[in-house]
């Protein structure tokens, strides 16, 4: 398993589309990016919008939910979440989830998973939130449930956080259900996925690239690990006009703080940044939202068709 080329539904405010076409709308850019050429779709696992993008208020699918929609009406793309909060769930459930999805998909499910951080969430919902370490030990004995049971292995565990008793997890249809980390952390999630994982999605502003990739090597190598078999994808923000005068008028809405993790132009003028930046930084994969008009038809297409030679798809 892995991914070369991503893309990443995290906005569902379409202007003029009502809540119940809101997830034919969503159908439709994933059958897009299967059509011109993305391996795989990905939603994220929240409740509300994210600062940067929109307001709390503003639409936001159940993340399982929608993928298993979007396994229904696609045939090839690989499906996950980028990345499931594992707080949200307990772990056993958690993979029983992403194995249901990958039945339904007949063998497309990636189980994407990182360890939470949106705190208006877990208060609004009653999910408890705890400090950064706990939160990160909580993953940790996470995995050490999920795994296994993505292997078709019993999960037993008496941990800190969490307790499994022989957990079993049928039916399957893979041997293995690949696991994918996303985050930028060097210490804490770089050590997880260098233990856990079988790809590695990396999130930080596109200047610190070089250095990320420098630290996740080092910790697969303090694990006795070798780098070449965890593969890597980079999380980008593709503002991407048709044209220059579009390009300008999303520039205009930029803010500030959202400007060391964009690609602004057209699609080709980000294809060459993406290959410049990301792959030539030694990222292996990108994975690409398309935030303001991504569910403009073609839009999907459009972009597809220029990042396929930058990531050699």
């Amino acid at each position: 398993m892995t991914i070369r080329l991503g893309y990443q539904i995290p906005n569902f405010t379409y202007p003029g589309v009502a809540d119940e076409d809101l997830f034919a709308t969503v159908a439709a850019q994933a059958r897009e990016a299967e059509a011109s050429g993305f391996d795989t779709v990905l939603v994220m696992d929240h409740f509300y919008q994210l600062p940067g993008i929109g307001t709390p208020e503003m639409p936001m699918l159940e993340a399982y939910t929608t993928l298993a929609g979007l396994a229904s009406l696609t045939e090839t793309i690989q499906l996950s979440a980028l990345v499931t909060g594992n707080t949200y769930r307990n772990p056993a459930l958690t993979a029983k989830t992403v194995t249901t999805l990958d039945v339904v998909s007949k063998g497309r499910a990636i189980l994407g998973i990182g360890a939470g951080w949106f705190e208006r969430e877990h208060h609004d919902y009653g999910f408890e939130f705890g400090s950064f370490a706990e939160r990160f030990e909580r993953l940790e004995e996470g995995l050490e449930i999920i795994a296994p049971m993505l292997r078709g292995e019993p999960a037993t565990l008496e941990g800190k956080w969490y307790t499994a008793r022989g957990a079993m997890n049928n039916p399957r249809v893979r041997p293995k259900i690949p696991i994918m980390l996303g985050g930028g952390g060097e210490k804490k999630t770089f050590r997880l996925a260098a233990k856990f994982a079988d790809h590695m999605n990396i999130i930080c502003d596109v200047d610190d690239i070089p250095q990320k990739v420098a630290a996740l090597r080092q910790r697969c190598e303090e694990a006795g690990r070798d780098p070449a078999t965890l593969p890597t994808s980079f999380l980008s923000m593709g503002l991407v006009g048709e044209d220059e005068a579009e390009v300008k008028e999303i520039a205009a809405r930029i803010p500030e703080d959202r400007r060391g993790r964009v690609f602004l132009g057209t699609a080709d003028q980000v294809a060459e940044q993406l290959h410049e930046k990301v792959i030539g930084a030694g990222i292996g994969g990108i994975t690409i939202n398309l935030v303001v008009n991504g569910h403009r038809p073609g839009m999907v297409s459009r972009v597809g068709a220029a990042l396929k030679p930058v990531v050699g798809a």
